[in-house]
């Protein structure tokens, strides 16, 4: 059997680099030959992550079909956030926390989805049903996956199992969960250098409602402001990204990780469908979402209803 990759959702966030990383780890040590690879370049917070547990990043794959037959999927089932090739190879395994939506195989597979905050969080349950040791760096790099989905045990996707499964991989690193979490959230919110197609393409996925097709992408900051001094050129870009990749539908979520609040920028139609899902009035595009953190939990959900009445 030819080498399987494995590999997480495009813009790749702490999450899928990690279980790309993990779950490659864990197959090797059962006999499966695997290499974790990335659908994009990492961004501060995981290539922090990466730099202070000593990994390298996976390297970044355009398409997969010309390498291997077989692959393993983690952090994602949907097909368009998948690789471009994707309907080309057999997935071999899915491990996963998100909704399942327009995935199908011509054959059997492992699938392992769990409604808990972190693919990590299924992972570390993986190592010890397989009674697999997991090495001081790994468990670093797994308990990063976990402190960047729940933003440090705030968000609302957090389950006790994710709480629980930080500081028992914390321990095997020897770091403090809430001093090291801290650090590293932080290190993802320098956005100075960014330009406005980087922040709206960062961390951003494409999803299917009713009729629309809608892209909705989440960056992390500390100061709201140093995102939307950008708004004119930010706007642009997303709009041009409609026309381009015709989406009918752009919302960018700017969520303060300190006060654990959102502000949302939308362009394209139906954009009322946004005021009506959030129950807010978009004021020069757009609005604050009190509360809101989980893109998972507290947006797509209530955007696919609005427009899918």
């Amino acid at each position: 059997m030819s080498k399987v990759l494995i590999f997480g959702h495009q813009n790749p966030d702490t999450d899928a680099i990690a279980s790309a990383i993990s779950f490659a780890y864990l197959q090797n040590q059962l006999g499966v030959e695997a290499e974790a690879v990335a659908l994009g370049e990492v961004g501060e917070e995981t290539r922090h992550a990466l730099d202070y547990f000593k990994f390298e990043a996976p390297r970044v794959v355009e398409t997969v079909a010309n390498e291997t037959d077989k692959v393993m999927l983690v952090d994602h089932n949907e097909f368009q956030q998948s690789v471009s090739d994707i309907r080309d190879v057999e997935i071999l395994a899915v491990v996963d926390h998100h909704r399942i939506a327009n995935f199908e195989t011509a054959n059997p597979l492992y699938y392992r989805a769990e409604p808990v905050g972190c693919t990590n969080t299924i992972l570390l349950k993986l190592y010890k049903e397989n009674n697999i040791e997991i090495p001081a760096a790994l468990a670093g790099l797994m308990l990063s996956a976990i402190v960047s989905d729940s933003l440090l045990f705030k968000s609302p996707t957090c389950t006790e199992e994710d709480i629980q499964a930080a500081k028992e991989l914390a321990e095997i690193a020897k770091v403090d969960v809430n001093e090291y979490g801290l650090e590293m959230l932080k290190a993802g919110t320098d956005l100075s250098e960014k330009s406005a197609i980087e922040l709206i393409d960062m961390d951003a996925k494409s999803f299917p409602m009713g009729d629309k097709q809608v892209r909705v992408a989440q960056v992390n900051v500390v100061d709201v402001n140093d995102v939307f001094s950008k708004q004119a050129e930010l706007e642009t870009a997303m709009l041009q990204t409609n026309e381009a990749e015709q989406y009918d539908l752009f919302v960018l979520v700017v969520t303060n990780i300190l006060d654990s609040d959102s502000v949302v920028l939308a362009v394209g139609n139906p954009i009322e469908a946004v005021e009506e899902a959030f129950n807010v009035t978009l004021e020069n595009n757009k609005a604050v979402l009190k509360g809101v953190v989980s893109r998972k939990k507290q947006i797509v959900p209530q955007l696919t209803a609005a427009l899918t009445k």
